[in-house]
């Protein structure tokens, strides 16, 4: 049997200049971890319109559990305007007032929670209370020994930093990038190369986590776990767009961790190298 992970947060479409993209961190975490063979529950919602209906013909493609989406009649499907620098990296623009800042837990959902071994979580979904409490309400019901697994993606204007900490004091694993992890530690605006480390170790002790995971793009990215530290260098790839390649490295890394059971340097550098692969593609879904 498979472990069954959770993924709970916002589904949306990236609007790029190359054309539209189905995204949002946890939907992307979710596609990934289903290539890798896992049994994969996404808790999201979308709208009743053309872009929902797309959102749900392209999990049926991809055979993809769809039983915990909430379909929203009056909310519509979420959308985000991203824009691409010269290195690749993108910006956003996210619409307000979507079907995803109302998630409903139903039974389907909870049953899945109750036999889940993981939730994987974001903080931009909780910019909604509504979400909050929909997620409170399935950490009532994991198992104990459930991973509770926090994604850390800070999009202005929804980067409430006191929000964020509080949220990291649930979590067995917290993944962000080194400029969020600056932030929220040191409270600086700039990240400071070679500090991962320090600030991973000062990060677990503060929020009581057994693991925490830093990615600092090109530079490579390193997992603290049970006290011991990991780095691995990142390698050169020519960049399409940086969209999703985070999501990507925190689906091989828990497909490892988890259910594979490799060890920690060995999942890290597998991590990064599809991180790497989806950098070097369009959009965060390419196919396998």
């Amino acid at each position: 049997m498979r472990p069954t992970i959770l993924c709970f947060g916002e589904t949306l479409w990236d609007f790029l200049p190359e054309g539209l993209f189905p995204g949002g961190a946890p939907f992307n975490v979710a596609y990934h971890l289903h290539q890798l063979d896992t049994d994969v529950r996404l808790i999201s919602g979308i709208g009743k319109d053309t872009l929902g209906d797309e959102i749900l013909r392209r999990l049926k493609h991809w055979k993809i559990n769809t039983d915990t989406l909430t379909l929203h009649q009056g909310l519509p499907t979420g959308t985000v305007i991203a824009s691409l620098g010269e290195s690749g990296d993108a910006k956003y623009e996210i619409t307000p007032s979507v079907a995803w800042d109302q998630i409903l837990i139903d039974e389907d959902s909870t049953r899945a929670a109750m036999g889940a071994q993981a939730i994987v979580f974001g903080s931009l979904a909780q910019r909604a209370p509504f979400n909050r409490t929909a997620l409170e309400r399935l950490f009532a019901v994991l198992p104990d020994n459930a991973w509770r697994v926090f994604d850390v993606n800070l999009r202005a204007p929804h980067d409430d930093l006191e929000l964020v900490r509080e949220l990291a004091k649930s979590a067995t694993l917290i993944k962000l990038n080194a400029e969020e992890a600056a932030r929220i530690v040191l409270g600086a605006d700039e990240e400071q190369p070679g500090s991962e480390e320090a600030i991973a170790r000062t990060l677990a002790t503060e929020r009581d986590a057994r693991m925490v995971c830093i990615t600092a793009g090109a530079r490579g990215a390193g997992l603290l776990m049970d006290g011991n530290w990991y780095w691995e260098e990142g390698r050169e790839v020519k960049i399409a767009d940086t969209i999703g390649a985070g999501d990507a490295f925190l689906a091989r890394l828990l497909s490892h961790l988890l259910v594979d059971e490799i060890p920690p340097a060995e999942a890290l550098a597998s991590a990064c190298r599809h991180g790497e692969w989806v950098a070097s593609q369009r959009g965060a879904t390419p196919a396998y």
